[in-house]
């Protein structure tokens, strides 16, 4: 039932779906124009993904990244998903010429493809739908992707079916997506590789990492012990004695080997990871690398002025510019003092200097000081705006002569909590952040509360957009999950502005929930089917003799012993402190149940109870609860310790964005019930508790515990 509602939202085409109305179009994210005609292409049909071998090692050679994959390297991860979105499983073929029931890729070299400002862009393609399959012409291999993007969307909302057609798309902005603060939390390989395929459903093309920083110093406030003692990190990691001991989180950095999987795994996608290394300001993890160069006034900044300085930045640029594998970099250049303003602009203008004669790459930075202000910095340094508190974009920036990316406060959230950029994204002002109009933004809006304050729509000065997401609280703020929800809901309502779609908010609002479930390439949910809302359940009736241990809920998800000591007897589990069970689940996202009973023997040992590669939950040896994630360790309520040598019935269970832990030692007693939660250390003037969103962790059960658990049941809800 819930497919064929969604079909019937599929396809919007003012009315009547008549071939060649200006109107139509599918309603995917972003919207496509689409002209329709009678007659329906069920991909139950399809035999075959088809790319033209004329190019099959063409690439686009006009975006971001220096690795562009190749038509028939896109052909095969669009087959790969294919399989996944839709279950349908079908070979790759090379061929010159539409076989009947296949979706041939290939090169459109003459239609205009055109973005807002009427310019060329490699990223436009062309789609037909007809009663033997589609074809897929893209004025790059990358628009082609874009291409395959749309038909898995419009399949997916309906019923595995598109409308016959035909239709010409293009983006609007050349940038489009999310930057992320990886510099005060560090963000796994794997995580950013999930969250550029999740990027890449939507048609945004970019993910900038923020990749150095440090918590917020106040000089006024603090002594330069304190400052020194600031969380700060660097999360690039090289051999090099050049930069030894720069990256002092060894754990929590990438290695070149990751950080080009990252990329790779990224460019898969049609994503380009743009790497930005923060100075002057916000550069406290440089400080303690180089003590000589810190501006005394304020130990998180540089010192432009300091002979070491800018041999210091080059050296480190030096090493790392081989990693980066796109056409422009970041140099932060964020807040520094505004008494030093010519220093700055001869630091931006040397750096970017130094990295276009070393790689041929062009820099990007945050809007900080403007002409007005006596900046003078060199025209082809492209400005990302952020805050209107920086400068007024369009006439400040826009108007003398610089190329901008729009990154304004308004798509800006930092996590868990803030005053001014509460989470999550605004997914409301998507659809109202015009303020001559009240309807929707778009990139060339740099100025949601002020209308004469924004570009036209077709400036050729605005690159696109991006939304930020910060963490300027530090590490212990969010989980890297968490932060992927503080911008799910939003960012795909974005990326049809971002493109230059036409979604109203009721559109979007009915086919997002199946297209984010449909994503392929990510599971940054935790998603586990099931048949039932018992996810799993074990119940220890009885053990086979290679230690496998049953599951119940029907789902198959059958467990099994490690290790040496473990015994199922009397309808429970017996742990030794040298085994333990595994399964073949990980992780299960918000919301759910996740019961056990438990009996740890006496002395008590600190153990993890149960552990994914998402958070675990852990016993310490005093007998208190807590949740490590990321890293971080956070404690249940200190006054509680499980008992021993008696049972626990306990109960992790997480709800929205909170997290609670229920125990009771009586059946009909009423459970205590706790709350785990953070502190936040606020501007330096207070502390803040906010609640925490964890992950049930399910891949190890019992690892180092000693004594009994059983009844261990993971429902899909609160």
């Amino acid at each position: 039932m819930w497919e064929s509602k969604l079909f019937t939202a599929v396809v919007v085409a003012a009315h009547s779906f008549i071939f060649g109305a200006a109107e139509a179009r599918l309603v995917t994210i972003p919207s496509t124009p689409f002209s329709t005609r009678d007659g329906m292409y069920s991909l139950y049909q399809l035999k075959s993904i088809m790319y033209d071998k004329r190019y099959a090692q063409a690439v686009d050679d006009k975006g971001q990244t220096l690795i562009p994959e190749t038509l028939e390297q896109f052909a095969r991860t669009f087959q790969q998903d294919v399989a996944t979105s839709l279950g349908i499983n079908v070979p790759v073929v090379a061929g010159d010429e539409a076989a009947p029931h296949s979706i041939m890729m290939t090169l459109d070299t003459q239609t205009d493809f055109l973005d807002a400002a009427g310019r060329a862009t490699a990223e436009g393609y062309r789609l037909v739908v007809h009663e033997l399959g589609m074809t897929i012409a893209g004025a790059s291999p990358l628009g082609v992707w874009w291409g395959t993007r749309t038909v898995l969307q419009a399949a997916v909302l309906g019923n595995k079916s598109i409308v016959h057609g035909q239709g010409v798309d293009a983006p609007g902005w050349a940038v489009r997506g999310l930057m992320i603060d990886g510099g005060r939390k560090f963000y796994p390989v794997g995580f950013v590789a999930e969250m550029c395929a999740y990027l890449s459903f939507f048609k945004q093309n970019t993910l900038q990492l923020h990749l150095s920083d440090n918590i917020n110093n106040y000089p006024d406030r603090y002594s330069e012990e304190r400052t020194l003692g600031l969380y700060s990190a660097f999360r690039l990691s090289s051999q090099d004695a050049a930069v030894a001991g720069l990256a002092q989180l060894r754990n929590e950095s990438y290695s070149q080997a990751e950080f080009e999987w990252m990329q790779k795994q990224c460019v898969q996608r049609g994503v380009t990871l743009v790497p930005e290394i923060e100075a002057p300001g916000h550069a406290l993890a440089i400080v303690k690398w180089r003590r000589r160069i810190a501006l005394e006034t304020d130990l998180s900044m540089l010192n432009i002025s300091h002979p070491d300085m800018l041999p210091s930045l080059e050296a480190i640029w030096s090493v790392f510019l081989p990693w980066f594998q796109c056409k422009t970099v970041h140099i932060g250049a964020d807040e520094y003092d505004d008494k030093l303003v010519p220093q700055y602009s001869h630091f931006v203008n040397s750096m970017a200097t130094f990295i276009r004669q070393k790689s041929a790459k062009a820099t990007r930075i945050w809007g900080t000081f403007t002409p007005r202000q006596g900046a003078n910095v060199s025209r082809d340094v492209v400005v990302q705006h952020w805050s209107r508190r920086m400068g007024d974009a369009l006439h400040d920036f826009v108007d003398e002569g610089y190329q901008v990316v729009n990154a304004d406060n308004a798509f800006y959230a930092v996590g868990k909590w803030s005053s001014a950029y509460p989470p999550p994204l605004s997914k409301t002002l998507v659809f109202s952040g015009n303020p001559a109009t009240g309807g929707s933004f778009s990139p060339n809006i740099l100025d949601t509360a002020d209308a004469s304050r924004n570009a036209p729509r077709d400036s050729p000065s605005i690159q696109g957009h991006l939304a930020a997401f910060w963490n300027d609280w530090g590490p212990n703020g969010t989980t890297v999950l968490e932060a992927y929800r503080s911008v799910r809901d939003a960012l795909p309502a974005l990326a049809d502005k971002q493109w230059g779609g036409d979604l109203t908010e009721s559109e979007y609002d009915g086919i997002v929930d199946a297209l984010r479930d449909a994503a392929p390439g990510h599971n940054l949910d935790r998603r586990i089917k099931s048949l039932t809302h018992v996810v799993v359940d074990y119940r220890f009736a009885s053990a086979a003799e290679d230690g496998l241990i049953a599951d119940t809920s029907g789902n198959g998800y059958h467990g099994r012993l490690q290790g040496q000591g473990c015994i199922v007897t009397a309808a429970a589990l017996s742990l030794s402190g040298t085994c333990h069970m595994v399964t073949p689940l990980s992780s299960k996202g918000r919301d759910y149940t996740l019961s056990f009973s438990l009996k740890p023997a006496k002395p008590r040992r600190r153990s993890s109870l149960f552990s994914g590669p998402d958070s675990a939950l852990i016993m310490e040896q005093d007998g208190r609860l807590a949740m490590l994630s990321d890293g971080q360790h956070y404690q249940l309520d200190p006054s509680y310790t499980l008992p021993t040598d008696h049972w626990t019935e306990v109960s992790l269970v997480a709800h929205g964005d909170q997290t609670f832990v229920k125990v009771s030692t009586h059946p009909h007693h009423v459970p205590r019930t706790m709350e785990f939660s953070t502190r936040l250390g606020v501007w330096g003037l207070k502390f803040i508790r906010a609640p925490m969103a964890f992950e049930a962790p399910l891949a190890n059960i019992g690892l180092g515990f000693v004594g009994l658990i059983k009844d261990i049941s993971l429902r899909a809800s609160a």
